[in-house]
């Protein structure tokens, strides 16, 4: 299998010792990165990375070779007649997540975008079409939280965060504790038709508990502070007072985890939560 040279070995002691020289040394090479995009969200199976990614069968098995020796990804047997293993995110590989988040919102706002720093997006944005493509897909298993609930559907709204400093100015971010209380206003109207409501964002659960316990918020808030969930779904993020933020959207998913509907971008909070109401009515039952 070929392999690169090791850093380790190298004469230079600013390159050993370099975080970044040494993290580019195992990912360097971008189908390495693509594969863990594609195996955060639920293909590990070498014939579906292929037909995803596109790569000769003499590269992905040298790029899923140098993941599993390295232990971002473990071989799993899932066939003993012929034997076949399927090839899954370790922690370590899951730790990679928030670097594939970092590298999508700077593509999303310099490279596809004209660099202004937002929390929405247009219609017909490629933000905006990569949330729509989720629908008819299931979301994998997570390993540090599970936002769906076990109703027939599960309304996940994410939000950029509830008193966020230095958000303000930013289009799009403000609005969080209205959208939360209407949510909180109409939850009899979702429990109705068999929905139940989760609220997520990147903040840490202290400060989740403590907006939910003053604004009497009768739904769960999903901490999804290590980006497990934004960077196996690919949700668009911005980033404000110094940390990632998820752009306002929401999904509406069945029992099965698979995704129903996507609402995104949305510009107006309060009839957000009217569209999902009217999104949960064309699903019930």
């Amino acid at each position: 299998m070929a392999r690169r040279t090791s850093l380790s070995g190298s004469d230079s002691s600013s390159l050993r010792d370099c975080a970044i020289a040494q993290t580019l040394d195992l990912v360097g090479d971008w189908w390495t990165l693509l594969i863990v995009r594609d195996a955060a969200r639920g293909l590990h199976r070498f014939e579906e990375l292929r037909a995803s990614l596109g790569v000769s069968r003499k590269v992905l098995t040298e790029r899923l070779g140098m993941l599993v020796e390295h232990g971002v990804l473990v071989r799993r047997p899932y066939s003993e007649h012929p034997p076949r293993s399927e090839y899954v995110l370790t922690p370590l590989g899951r730790a990679l997540l928030p670097v594939l988040v970092a590298l999508q919102d700077f593509g999303d706002r310099h490279l596809l975008g004209d660099g202004t720093l937002t929390a929405t997006a247009e219609p017909g944005s490629a933000e905006a079409r990569r949330v729509h493509d989720l629908v008819g897909t299931a979301i994998p298993e997570l390993s540090t939280m599970d936002p769906i609930a076990a109703s027939p559907l599960t309304v996940l709204y994410c939000y950029p965060g509830t008193g966020v400093r230095g958000a303000d100015g930013v289009p799009g971010a403000t609005g969080c504790t209205l959208e939360a209380c209407t949510f909180r206003d109409r939850l009899e109207d979702f429990t109705r038709l068999g929905a139940s409501v989760r609220g997520v964002s990147t903040q840490d659960t202290t400060e989740q508990e403590a907006f939910a316990r003053d604004n009497r918020i009768r739904f769960p808030l999903v901490s999804d502070a290590a980006l497990e969930l934004a960077g196996t779904l690919r949700l668009p993020t911005f980033r404000a007072a110094g940390a990632a933020r998820l752009k306002r959207l929401t999904l509406i998913v069945g029992r099965d985890r698979v995704v129903r509907e996507a609402i995104f971008p949305i510009h107006d909070v309060t009839g957000g939560v009217d569209e999902a109401l009217a999104a949960v009515a064309r699903h019930a039952g």
